[in-house]
């Protein structure tokens, strides 16, 4: 009897063995089908689970494919682009001023834009500081710091009054002077053609001052008189820069600016609103901004290369002008800096044929 027992017992375990086998595998308590026998062993490694490109793969792919392309570009195309990014940061500068307007004393202005430039300069110069403060040409130096600060106060006073084209037109007879400037002080030789050049941009600027009965715009000649300190500028850092380092020549500018600036500043103090601490601030770090790019465009690409895209600020100029203040350029303006211009790139190009890199003219 237990023999019959005990094999009925051992078939009903066989049945449900086979049963077990036949149905599918019980769910887990999450409802998800339990992993297969095989896959639980711990020898085996689970296969790769697929899944999208997150945003940050996408973005760091895009870092590195945009690192790969500057360094394979050529040297001219990098100093292209500090060069247009410098004139984009320079519009803003240049319309941040015009905003301001004489809310705040220009004097002020150049005050506060020259201090935070100074602090940025120092804090790029750290522990070379000691080296930057040496200098073979004091006297020069503080020359060139104080026709600085009267560029920037003939330029920006006329940006203040006058529309931002026709101040930019203006300025750019600044290669123009320092063509007669390289003649007298540096005694360079200067052909026929470049003269010609050079008497019909004059010519050319005659137009935009736009003489009357009444005589001439006196903000006109103001931005006139910053191009003309300004090519002493560009003149003064070509001598500095046969011994001087380029943080030497902007901390003795800022220097000789603050000590100038700081009486008038302190006597027609106006303390500015929140908004005008936004503008000023702005103003001064993208002014910071767009020397380092400038420096840093002529060090990268050849000057004669870079130096025809200058122009592009008339364009941007008039825009800013025209969408943020409503001015239109007059005839005259366009006509005159049409004629500076052609003038202007022409004196540029036999420069180029005479001395590459010898033009370091620059925005205020």
């Amino acid at each position: 009897m237990s023999e019959d027992r005990l094999s009925e017992a051992t078939g009903r375990r066989s049945e449900a063995i086979c049963l077990a086998e036949a149905l599918p595998a019980a769910a887990d308590e999450d409802g998800s089908p339990p992993e297969p026998p095989e896959s639980r062993s711990p020898g085996r490694q689970l296969p790769p689970v697929l899944s999208t490109p997150s945003r940050e793969g996408w973005l760091a792919a895009r870092r590195n494919r945009s690192r790969l392309w500057w360094r394979r570009a050529s040297p001219n195309l990098r100093g292209t682009v500090y060069m247009i990014t410098a004139l984009l940061v320079y519009a803003v500068m240049v319309g941040a001023f015009k905003h301001l307007g004489t809310a705040i004393p220009l004097i002020e202005t150049l005050m506060i834009r020259q201090i935070i430039m100074s602090t940025v300069v120092l804090v790029i110069a750290g522990r070379s500081l000691p080296l930057a403060l040496k200098t073979d040409r004091p006297g020069l130096q503080i020359f060139r710091g104080l026709i600085t600060l009267a560029s920037m106060l003939c330029g920006f006073s006329a940006l203040l009054y006058i529309p931002l084209a026709q101040a930019t037109a203006i300025s750019f007879s600044q290669v123009l002077f320092v063509t007669v400037a390289a003649v007298l002080i540096l005694k360079e030789r200067v052909d026929t053609a470049r003269w010609v050049a050079t008497i019909l941009g004059f010519v050319g600027v005659l137009i935009m001052l736009n003489p009357s009965s009444e005589g001439l715009n006196v903000w006109a000649l103001m931005s006139l008189g910053g191009a003309l300190f300004g090519a002493g500028i560009t003149i003064s850092v070509r001598i500095l820069g046969t011994s001087e380092r380029t943080e030497t020549i902007l901390i003795y500018q800022g220097l000789v600016l603050m000590v100038v600036l700081a009486w008038p500043t302190w006597a027609l103090w106006v303390w500015p609103t929140s908004e005008q601490w936004f503008w000023l601030v702005l103003l001064s770090l993208f002014g910071t901004a767009g020397q380092w790019l400038i420096t840093k465009a002529y060090q990268v690409g050849e000057a004669a290369a870079l130096a025809p895209l200058d122009f592009s600020r008339l364009i941007l100029a008039g825009f800013t002008g025209f969408v943020f203040f409503s001015e239109v350029p007059s005839l005259t303006t366009l006509a005159g800096a049409a004629i500076v211009i052609g003038a202007t790139l022409y004196t540029m190009r036999r420069n180029a044929r005479g001395r590459p890199g010898s033009d370091l003219s620059s925005p205020p």
